[in-house]
């Protein structure tokens, strides 16, 4: 039961290390109402991990999973009205470093089982009093720009010149059935983006026309958009070139509609454009915070106006399961959902009362269906082994019923790996594979595969039996005493040569084999690697640590998208200031610097010939409120954009920085 009005106020501070004192993580909570309280437990969550070992000054930590912890009064303590009780924790798993890092939810569990909800202000830096930054950094379009034309990400040659009056509009006049399948997919777009502005209408209401037609001698991707006094023709191999010469234009009408000063429409020339590399991707984390199908689409949409043709899609994690599976139904039913007394408690910002949500198959055809129509391929990720706590609430039948003791995931999650060595893991998965293979039709299904635990299997009979088959009796002597081993940072799970990556890689390699038998490419993240077990003909690696190691693995001969965390992952924040939202633990990166990172740098030339993109990931923990995903995500995906699609020596961030106020975002938030 939960009461209806908030009587209690949270804040909450940090306090940096200094010579004389120890970090400190405080939370002040203050009893509004007019009765005393005692016996209550305070519950929080956030990006924040406490440490189960922490020191607490005033009460105690009475439970802990992952980011949510419950923290209770010492005996006998009574809060009196108008009164305030302040617990202050040392020992986090790692510093906060900004705002969105500490409590973003908190509710009471009073002594007779009432939830009582808990208003809650972001957290403070001692000595840190700077605005906090929310929403997009819109870059102001200046009266005087480098290029007379706005487009990103810039054409490979543009070559116009004169000035045309801005027409109101494009009549488009698509000339065969991928010409016009194109119009209509570009029409589609800009009456969802820009609903008011009119890109497309007919000449009747003064629509410059523009011709459509597909022709020989382009890639894929490629097209030319040709100028001239009798209007504009735009010619591609495919419907997916002339879509995207059709954004091109869109973006040149928008930029010398709303900057006739700045702006052109030319009169004359050609633009000839097609993409640097072929991957040019963006995952989005669903599991951590879900977006509605609603959001999902108008997202995809501003992946097409920047001409992203990969969308990630992570449905599943230690935090949530997003995905209707048929054959599974409590995987939704239980692992969809996180709240007070539910098997997945509040994390990350969700409060006490039941949150979250999952992707039906209907909501799954229509985003693919989108997709298709906006040239993006959509690849669904299901993480395993590891990350699959969620996934073990709904089916616990999946863990060893002989398995004691605990291992800890970086995340703090306990036990959270699918088991290898246990028939049922792979009837379920099969199950579950075959359901989204159904679903959609890329043929590309990202297995993950990134942080198990040095520990994982440690209590499990019959992990160690199958250990000791394939290795021998000292492998599963060894890593028997693994057990209660707790990861404590991103990357610190090399497992190579452990009893964990032994029996992961017999997972992956009959993972991954039985996706190739139903004609399915796998992808995974970097960790797939392990035991180099997996068939690099019917594979990709996703290198999220360091550009190095991307390099080292595509000499080794897997195929690789290129996405490192310390660039790369848009949930770091901005910069190292405290006011920016966002994570810390692979450092920072702000438009300019992801702008300008050269994604092969020191590559050899075979390395690059594995090389298939680049790609941006949003992990989704900071993200508790839509402002914070504009802040962390727009510019920085237009800036990896670029880098997917221009050629390296035409890129120019003084350009980049005077169009990119032009480009929409997703929820225009403050």
């Amino acid at each position: 039961m939960m009461t209806s009005k908030s009587a209690f106020r949270l804040e909450t501070t940090w306090a940096p290390a200094t010579a004389s004192e120890k970090l400190a993580y405080s939370l002040t909570l203050t009893n509004l109402s007019s009765k005393a309280i005692e016996g209550f437990q305070l519950c929080v969550s956030g990006p924040a991990r406490i440490d189960p070992a922490v020191t607490v000054e005033g009460g105690r930590l009475a439970e802990r999973l992952s980011n949510h912890s419950e923290f209770a009064p010492t005996d006998g303590f009574v809060l009196e009205p108008n009164e305030a009780w302040t617990i202050t924790a040392h020992g986090l798993s790692y510093p906060l470093r900004h705002w969105t890092d500490g409590a973003t939810a908190a509710y009471l569990v009073l002594a007779d089982g009432i939830v009582a909800p808990v208003a809650l202000a972001p957290t403070k830096a001692i000595g840190d009093n700077a605005a906090l930054k929310r929403g997009a950094e819109i870059y102001p379009v200046p009266a005087q720009a480098p290029v007379p034309v706005s487009i990103i990400p810039w054409p490979r040659t543009v070559a116009v010149s004169g000035r045309r009056a801005v027409p109101p509009g494009l009549a488009l006049r698509p000339k065969g059935a991928a010409a016009a399948d194109a119009a209509d997919a570009f029409s589609t777009l800009v009456d969802s983006l820009f609903a008011v502005e009119g890109i497309v209408r007919n000449e009747a209401e003064g629509g410059l026309a523009v011709e459509l037609g597909i022709a020989d001698g382009f890639g894929p991707e490629a097209y030319a958009i040709r100028f001239s006094a009798d209007g504009v023709a735009v010619s591609a191999g495919t419907k997916t070139g002339l879509f995207y010469g059709l954004v091109t234009l869109g973006q040149i009408l928008r930029g010398a509609r709303s900057h006739s000063e700045t702006f052109l429409f030319p009169a004359e020339g050609e633009i000839r454009d097609e993409p640097a590399l072929d991957w040019r991707g963006t995952h989005l984390d669903v599991a951590r915070q879900f977006y509605a199908t609603a959001e999902i689409k108008t997202f995809l949409r501003i992946l097409a106006w920047n001409k992203l043709n990969r969308f990630h899609w992570h449905l599943s994690d230690d935090e949530a399961w997003r995905v209707e599976i048929s054959a599974y139904p409590e995987l939704t039913k239980v692992g969809a959902w996180r709240g007070h007394g539910l098997p997945v408690p509040p994390l990350l910002g969700t409060g006490p009362e039941p949150s979250g949500g999952y992707y039906t198959k209907a909501a799954v055809r229509e985003v693919v269906q989108l997709a298709g129509q906006l040239g993006i391929e959509v690849v669904p990720e299901i993480d395993v082994p590891g990350h699959c706590y969620a996934m073990l609430q709904a089916i616990p039948a999946l863990r060893d019923p002989g398995e004691s003791g605990e291992y800890f995931s970086v995340q703090g999650f306990p036990n959270n790996c699918i088991n290898p060595a246990r028939p049922e893991t792979y009837h379920v998965l099969e199950k579950i594979l075959d359901e989204l293979i159904e679903l959609f039709p890329f043929k590309i299904i990202h297995i993950g595969a990134d942080e198990v635990p040095l520990g994982a299997w440690s209590g499990s009979p019959q992990a160690l039996a199958r250990l000791t088959e394939v290795g021998g009796e000292g492998l599963a002597a060894a890593h028997a005493k693994r057990l209660n081993v707790v990861t404590n940072t991103h990357g610190a799970d090399e497992i190579d040569g452990s009893g964990a990556a032994v029996l992961q890689a017999e997972f992956l390699k009959r993972i991954q084999s039985f996706l190739a038998s139903r004609g399915c490419i796998t992808g995974g993240w970097q960790e797939a690697a392990h035991g180099n077990v997996i068939d690099k003909q019917k594979s990709y690696l996703c290198g999220w640590r360091t550009v190095e190691a991307s390099a080292a693995l595509a000499g080794e001969g897997y195929a690789m998208v290129v996405c490192p965390g310390q660039v790369y992952y848009l949930d770091m924040a901005n910069s190292p200031a405290w006011s920016e939202p966002g994570a810390a633990w692979a450092g920072w990166s702000d438009p300019e610097k992801l702008y300008g990172f050269d994604p092969v740098e020191g590559w050899t030339d075979t390395q690059k010939t594995k090389l298939l993109g680049v790609q941006a990931c949003i992990w989704s923990e900071p993200m508790t409120d839509r402002a914070v995903f504009d802040r962390l995500v727009f510019p920085r995906i237009s800036a990896l954009a670029e880098t997917g699609w221009t050629q390296p020596e035409q890129k120019s961030w003084e350009r980049f920085k005077a169009l990119a106020g032009l480009m929409p975002v997703l929820y225009g938030a403050t």
